[in-house]
């Protein structure tokens, strides 16, 4: 045996003897050797690494000379008792982890449901908050949103708040409201068991007509209002009401006093009071649509 192998057998029974392997012995080839459960190699600790020969590290082949020390060379000696065994309990699937409440005030945590049901209309308004989703904002003085009975069977719906309905926050409040009351009052109703809205909430510059933007920004709080109302007959003033609400583009000359679907009620469509009070001629138009309004609600 050469000098340089003599020195790596040196080193690795060295390593041997720091993890605590002292003897070696050898069994003779035909000698059977009984099964048993081997158990797990112990990982070795950060002091026998540390220790270890220089050029080697943990867990790398043993080299042929070492195999060949470490090859039994003692007599046969009486097999070793098998370690006892050891009862495993049976798994026990893991129980669900215990969450909080779901009323919980973390932002890390799910929110509480929406409550079921339909929205009130103090929700809705609540919900617009001091509203500022289109540019109509910039020029309101106070939002528009709507007055009358909350279960009423005929809503009114115009085409926004003028000077008198944005100085006061009521709908339907200047002439063309006074208007409104007659006609109402002429079918027998009070503007109490009505409800009145437009289809913006607030006034535009000059009175002028809602731009598209600015209805479809605010239209959606008028489809909530009518959903939550549920009334009867929708009645649109206007053709900006009535293209908003029913889609349709005619003259509202044309298509005036026609009975129409939407959702589960029934929509008319007529012209604007402030129409009327530009043209005082037209008010028969308005008079007529109304008397169909009155036949309407008359039936059960």
């Amino acid at each position: 045996m050469d000098d340089q192998l003599k020195r790596e057998l040196t080193n690795w029974l060295q390593f041997y003897r720091e993890l605590g392997i002292e003897e070696f012995y050898r069994r003779d080839p035909g000698t059977p050797v009984k099964a048993g459960p081997v158990p797990p190699p112990a990982a070795p600790s950060a002091a026998s690494r540390n220790d270890a020969p220089a050029g080697t590290h943990v867990g790398a082949p043993v080299p042929r000379a070492a195999r060949q020390l470490a090859a039994p060379e003692r007599v046969p000696a009486a097999p070793a008792a098998p370690p006892p065994r050891v009862e495993v309990p049976p798994t026990v699937p893991a129980a669900a982890p215990i969450r909080p409440p779901v009323a919980s005030f973390s932002l890390f945590e799910t929110p509480a449901p929406k409550q079921t049901g339909p929205e009130t209309l103090e929700e809705i308004r609540s919900d617009l908050g001091d509203c500022r989703r289109c540019k109509l904002a910039g020029g309101r003085k106070t939002i528009v949103f709507g007055e009358g009975n909350p279960h009423a069977e005929l809503v009114f719906v115009g085409e926004g708040p003028g000077a008198d309905e944005d100085e006061q926050g009521l709908p339907f409040v200047g002439r063309a409201g006074q208007l409104l009351n007659r006609m109402i009052q002429a079918i027998g109703m009070k503007r109490a068991e009505v409800y009145i809205c437009n289809i913006v909430k607030c006034r535009p510059p000059g009175n002028r007509t809602p731009e598209k933007d600015e209805i479809e920004t605010c239209s959606p709080f008028l489809f909530r209002q009518l959903e939550t109302i549920h009334p009867r007959l929708i009645c649109c003033l206007g053709a900006p009401a009535v293209k908003t609400v029913l889609g349709i583009k005619e003259g509202i000359t044309k298509i005036h006093g026609q009975f129409y679907d939407f959702a589960n009620s029934k929509a008319l469509a007529t012209v604007h009071p402030a129409y009327v009070l530009r043209n005082p001629r037209e008010e028969k138009i308005l008079r007529e649509d109304f008397e169909k309004i009155r036949e309407f609600l008359t039936r059960k």
